[in-house]
């Protein structure tokens, strides 16, 4: 059976476990719990537009859709570097400034998981279809959402202007901080601490023209740092990235740097910023058949060993990750006021005493997400254990290649390398 369908039936199965409902009030950042439900005030909450009808909603969807279909069309279809861009400027006027970031699959993925562990949540149609149809095109056609429709993608790739080769051995170990914010950040969700990947969106504060002084510093360091290193959100920080790696890595097309045969000219190479093209490799004798065997073995009984005791230390992570979470702080402040260690009150703690909630309340929900957050922390560093015994495993298998090829999980379909490429130019196709 084809590794997409594999992929695609796996897609299936996630999607049919998730219980929807349509709702009025779509907008995933909307559906997180108010200063009413809490008891408290977010200290570092995003300003969210107001809710849109189901009508409105769906429009988004069917945008999405078309935009998604035109960059794969764009990528595979007329490779044209030109009408990419054109998309992407326009994802980025809708998607980002229009909509103000509240299209958004990234953050979607918290909504999943929400659904998932809370039984008294339901996650919007909506929200289902903005977190499925990229990731859906992903198995089918590659990472065309990253190439032209995404908003935070495009907003950095308008800045880029000297790009600079980041060495392979940094990027290899930025390249797991993707999973580990996925990770966090999905625990931090089924602990019942918040929505972490909305909080720190560092362009959404852009596209709302609000944001607080440090994310405005985080978002305007992360376009400085893109005018030379190209799209680093992207490439090590984006959470739903990490899905459309894996989902990319299975699809059933994908972008090829040429149409027609070769010649290792090597412009591509140099005209891809995000490093994601593999060169051929060394034409060497191979290493004896037996020593690649044990090495794989050691490694495969490695694997299980690193994930427990990932696993192991996610578990005693509770406590600082529990910190992330504004009921924890705001319970902790509450102690350290009661206990006389702090001489003045916040503002959160003085809002929550106008509530007249016993405050034995608010420590039994602190110490619940606490409780939740180390139970998570198995799974978070489990995760994280196998992602990097599956590092190891990709790098001690060694693959034959005899052309410039893009990396199917990490190419963001860009279209960029189609202008250099002179077989392109030869073929009449447009660049």
């Amino acid at each position: 059976m084809s590794k997409w369908i594999i992929g695609l039936l796996l897609f299936a199965v996630v999607m049919a476990l998730l219980p929807m409902r349509a709702s009025a009030q779509g907008n995933f950042a909307t559906l997180q719990p108010t200063f009413e439900e809490t008891g408290h005030v977010p200290s570092e909450a995003p300003t969210t537009p107001p809710p849109r009808s189901t009508y409105s909603e769906y429009i988004d969807v069917l945008a999405l859709f078309v935009a998604l279909s035109m960059a794969s069309y764009f990528a595979l279809g007329s490779r044209s570097r030109r009408s990419m861009m054109l998309l992407s400027l326009l994802c980025l006027a809708y998607f980002g400034f229009w909509r103000q970031g509240c299209v958004c699959p990234v953050g979607s993925v918290q909504n999943i998981m929400e659904t998932i562990t809370n039984q008294s949540y339901a996650v919007p149609l909506a929200v289902v279809l903005i977190f499925a149809l990229p990731l859906l095109f992903a198995l089918f056609f590659g990472r065309t959402f990253c190439a032209a429709v995404c908003p935070l993608g495009a907003i950095q790739d308008v800045v880029v202007l000297h790009p600079v080769r980041v060495p392979v051995w940094v990027s290899s170990v930025l390249g797991l901080l993707p999973h580990l914010y996925l990770g966090v950040s999905l625990t931090l969700v089924a602990g019942g601490a918040g929505y972490l990947i909305c909080r720190y969106d560092p362009f959404v504060g852009f596209f709302r023209m609000s944001a607080s002084f440090p994310m405005l510093v985080f978002g305007i360091g992360m376009l400085v740092l893109g005018m030379f290193v190209a799209r680093p959100y992207c490439r090590f920080l984006c959470p739903y990235g990490v899905l459309l790696n894996w989902c990319s890595q299975l699809s059933r097309r994908h972008v090829t740097i040429t149409p027609d045969e070769c010649i290792q000219c090597r412009l591509c190479e140099s005209s891809c910023p995000f490093d994601a093209i593999l060169p051929p490799t060394p034409d060497k004798q191979p290493e004896p058949r037996a020593k690649g065997i044990r090495r794989l073995a050691w490694l495969l009984l490695l694997l299980p060993l690193l994930a427990g005791g990932m696993a192991f230390l996610g578990s005693r992570m509770a406590v600082p990750l529990s910190r992330l979470s504004d009921t924890v702080l705001l319970a902790e402040q509450i102690r350290l006021e009661d206990l006389g260690w702090v001489d003045e009150a916040t503002i959160e703690s003085d809002a929550y005493r106008l509530t007249k909630e016993p405050v034995e309340d608010l420590y039994e929900r602190a110490l619940s997400i606490r409780r939740r957050i180390g139970f998570c922390g198995w799974f978070l560093g489990g995760f994280m254990g196998i992602v990097i015994g599956g590092r190891l495993l990709s790098l001690s298998m060694h693959r034959r290649r005899e052309d410039y090829t893009p990396h199917r999980g990490e190419c963001l379909s860009c279209a960029r390398c189609f202008r250099y490429c002179p077989k392109s130019k030869s073929g009449n196709l447009e660049s």
